[in-house]
């Protein structure tokens, strides 16, 4: 990342992301405008909770159908049912830490790993220490040692701290890849930086009611172009910074498309 005053400022000038930007902003004010939203909003909220943690879980491994994660009470049995739950208690979770973010980023991330481990991991809520290792099979990517991740990960903290003037896009991405590029946990580093791509863009004003589920629209995407665009985001080089930064604001825009047909499926039965 850039080394000026605002890098993400920087990075918001690359070629295509203005226009990512401008695309996603569209696309949540025409759902936030939706009949339905002034009336049934807390449902829609809802549903796009569930449909955002089942697609966190299906990147993770656990690609269950939505009806299954709904009708499930009972998320202690296998690898997979943990995955689910431990998605669906990050997704809970974040909505209470939204004041906490912009004070102390790191204290929060510590908490969804406490969260998404269930406090099953003696190392839950800390980051790795030199020579533990990782469990997150969908990246390949070259693991940071922990001196490495404990160094970038205080510079992503100072920065969301000072603030940005960058949009509220370009930071939760910048969020979501640095985390999933550091993998500074053990486990679950993919369900704590989706999570935490989804306080930012709560936080940030730019989806206040969290009705526009990323998560679902980077698991419409599939698991392929997830990691292709994250090799982009690794790689450093403006284009594909930029590239990582767009698919983001795709994923939006696939979020905004789940929550806009729950409106439409309300609309027609109150009809």
């Amino acid at each position: 990342m850039s080394t000026t005053a605002d890098p993400l400022g920087t990075l918001a000038g690359l070629p295509g992301v203005p226009d990512s930007v401008d695309s996603v902003r569209k696309a949540v004010d025409r759902v936030y405008g939706h009949r339905i939203m002034r009336r049934r909003s807390n449902e829609i909220t809802s549903e796009a909770a569930l449909r955002g943690a089942r697609g966190s879980a299906a990147l993770s491994g656990a690609e269950w159908a939505l009806e299954e994660v709904r009708r499930r009470s009972d998320f202690s049995g296998d690898g997979e049912a943990r995955t689910v739950g431990a998605a669906l208690r990050l997704t809970a979770e974040a909505g209470q830490l939204l004041s906490i973010w912009r004070q102390s980023p790191l204290r929060v991330l510590a908490r969804l790993h406490l969260v998404a481990s269930a406090d099953a991991d003696e190392a839950a809520g800390r980051p790795r220490l030199a020579g533990e290792s990782v469990e997150e099979p969908l990246v390949e990517l070259a693991l940071p040692d922990a001196d490495e991740v404990a160094g970038r990960l205080e510079g992503l903290s100072q920065l969301i701290i000072a603030g940005s003037a960058a949009p509220a896009l370009v930071m939760a991405a910048v969020v979501h890849g640095e985390l999933l590029s550091l993998r500074p946990f053990g486990t679950h580093n993919g369900l704590v930086a989706r999570a935490a791509e989804r306080i930012v863009l709560v936080g940030s004003g730019l989806d206040p009611k969290s009705i526009c589920p990323a998560e679902a629209g980077h698991a419409e995407q599939g698991r392929a172009a997830y990691v292709a665009a994250l090799d982009g985001y690794a790689s450093g080089t403006p284009e594909g910074m930029a590239a990582w930064i767009a698919y983001c604001g795709r994923s939006v825009e696939l979020g905004v498309r789940e929550s806009t047909a729950v409106c439409e499926a309300m609309q027609r039965g109150a009809a």
